[in-house]
């Protein structure tokens, strides 16, 4: 099998073998691939600096089964200019990426929200606002969206000027469940997570606490490291 030139990211790279590295690579196309740059230690085999996350590239491959051989990369657009903390931010997205994708699925909505999201975060936007966004958008790719604009129960649309319990196998319900699977989140947040338009600080606050708690029945027991990291790095920011 022989994939031409598409765009792509590199998600994440590690060493393969004395002269080569094994790439994980987000594809337009096919979703998350696993690629073996043959070579690519050795000076000249690649351009300089064309292996860096969070730059978009054109990927060519080869080959079949678990692991494609690169066969050709050039550089697609500019690469996006992140600050540290963005860094941190960036290699979370990339780390939701390879923990829930399965290989080998196409995922070309997600792959442009990806996309959007890390220009978005190289333009300066709101980071948390940047991130929920995603995690909204990476779950309704899985085949897990939230329902955000309407009460599951009684089907009538979402108050902004009320309360709601948000059920995790479910959905909001305006009254609260049997069942310990929910937290509380205000109307307004789930109308404004539904618009991709959080701004205030207590939406982007019950934002966050959704999307960790629905996150984590899905990642399992094993902790995020970036978000480890991201934690250590604001720790040692503040000292």
């Amino acid at each position: 099998m022989r994939i031409p030139l598409h765009p792509c990211f590199i998600l994440h790279q590690r060493s393969y073998r004395e002269t080569s590295l094994l790439l994980e690579v987000f594809s337009r196309e096919h979703g998350r691939v696993g690629l073996i740059a043959r070579g690519a230690k050795r000076k000249r085999a690649i351009p300089q600096g064309i292996l860096q996350p969070y730059r978009r590239l054109l990927i060519a491959w080869s080959g079949k089964g678990e692991l494609f051989t690169l066969t050709a990369i050039e550089p697609d657009f500019p690469s996006i200019t992140l600050r540290s903390e963005q860094i941190m931010t960036g290699f979370y997205l990339n780390e939701l990426i390879l923990r829930l994708l399965h290989r080998h699925e196409s995922h070309s909505d997600l792959f442009d929200a990806y996309e959007g999201a890390l220009t978005r975060l190289g333009v300066g936007n709101s980071e948390q606002s940047i991130l929920r966004i995603f995690e909204k958008n990476l779950l309704q790719s899985l085949g897990y969206g939230l329902v955000l604009d309407h009460d599951v129960q009684s089907g009538s649309p979402i108050d902004i000027s009320q309360d709601y319990y948000y059920q995790f196998d479910l959905g909001p319900l305006a009254s609260k469940p049997s069942t310990s699977e929910h937290i509380k989140i205000s109307g307004l947040t789930l109308q404004a997570l539904q618009k991709d338009c959080l701004e205030d600080a207590a939406s982007l606050r019950e934002a966050k606490h959704l999307m960790r708690c629905i996150l984590r029945r899905h990642l399992g027991g094993k902790p995020l490291a970036s978000r480890e990291l991201y934690e250590a790095y604001l720790l040692n920011r503040g000292q």
